[in-house]
């Protein structure tokens, strides 16, 4: 995978910063909400349940041919962090398939903060050899759906573990290079 896709990325008002250890203490706080668990299930991690899990993150896929790849959601206005976006990008055929996801905490939602972060992450797989995007939303889930809308995604007829599909095949036209970086 070529690193310059791990890279932070800014959009409006957003940086998209590579998640590290350090930030679970403030994430815990931001992710402590349990209403934000409504459509995934479990709770809220402690700060050294998430230090765990993002040491485990951090560190890498186990298998080499899949990266795990990252952010945290720093709003500049405010200077402090709001949510996470994530992509799985794996091989599949001719080209990569990147699964992401994103969580905005309870008291940032409502502001356009996760579909900002979406599209600046699906924007950066774009151009890179990503040949697909793909989330998983609860059916029930309607602001998730409308982020997934607003970076370019669609639902399809496929279901995983009980949520749609979304997808979006990215433009892999022969002027597009991941020199477009």
């Amino acid at each position: 995978m070529d690193p310059r896709i791990a890279r932070s990325l800014t959009t409006r008002r957003l940086d998209l910063l590579p998640l590290r250890v350090e930030h679970a203490d403030e994430m815990a706080a931001v992710l402590s909400d349990p209403a934000l668990h409504a459509f995934t299930g479990g709770t809220p991690d402690t700060p050294q349940a998430l230090r765990t899990r993002y040491q485990r993150l951090t560190a890498g896929s186990p298998d080499p041919a899949v990266s795990w790849l990252n952010w945290v959601i720093r709003l500049r206005a405010a200077n402090c962090l709001v949510g996470t976006v994530q992509a799985t990008v794996r091989p599949a055929g001719r080209g990569a398939l990147a699964e992401v996801a994103w969580v905005v905490g309870i008291p940032w939602q409502g502001r356009g903060i996760a579909t900002e972060a979406a599209r600046g992450l699906v924007d950066r797989l774009d151009r890179h050899p990503v040949r697909a995007v793909v989330a998983h939303v609860h059916p029930d889930h309607r602001a998730s759906a409308a982020v997934a809308r607003a970076a370019g995604l669609t639902p399809t007829d496929e279901r995983h573990d009980g949520e749609i599909r979304w997808r979006r095949n990215l433009d892999r036209s022969p002027h597009r290079t991941a020199n477009d970086a």
